[in-house]
């Protein structure tokens, strides 16, 4: 009796071992399954988070070649015009001062109103900042479309 008793109590306690153990084994496979998921998730967050930057950095280069190409526009137009090579013509009109008809030294046989000398640097700087802010205006709408509404 004292033997089976032996016995009894010997295959309880590997019983209660091998369940234990089985409960370990069972939640080292969910905690490895949860770890594959989540690396999977990050991979996918990480190719998605690749492409995203990839985007914006096309999006990024073609307007500062764009920028840049304007930029050497102007300054080409700056260079003609210091040279004298063009002028910059202003759109303007002058109207006859009174009823009387204009003589020939009057304002109204005057050639084309152009741009005073010293407002030029103004105008070009103006022009770059136009150029400038065009490129990141359209390069904002192009990240909006291509990356942030994908």
């Amino acid at each position: 009796m004292r033997d089976a008793l032996f016995l009894l109590l010997l295959c309880l306690s590997v019983w209660v071992g091998y369940d234990r153990i089985a409960g370990q084994r069972d939640q080292a496979r969910a905690e490895r399954d949860s770890a594959l998921f989540e690396v999977t998730g990050l991979r996918e967050a990480v190719r998605i988070s690749g492409e995203m930057l990839a985007d914006r950095d096309a999006i990024d280069l073609k307007r500062t070649l764009e920028l840049n190409d304007e930029r050497a526009s102007n300054l080409e137009l700056r260079r003609a015009v210091d040279d004298g090579r063009q002028r910059l013509r202003v759109n303007a009109t002058c109207g006859a001062a009174g009823t009387e008809k204009a003589s020939a030294g009057s304002v109204a046989d005057a050639g084309t109103a152009e741009l005073a000398a010293d407002a030029r640097p103004d105008y070009f700087t103006l022009r770059d900042q136009l150029a400038l802010s065009k490129q990141m205006i359209l390069g904002l709408q192009d990240y909006v479309h291509q990356v942030c509404l994908r």
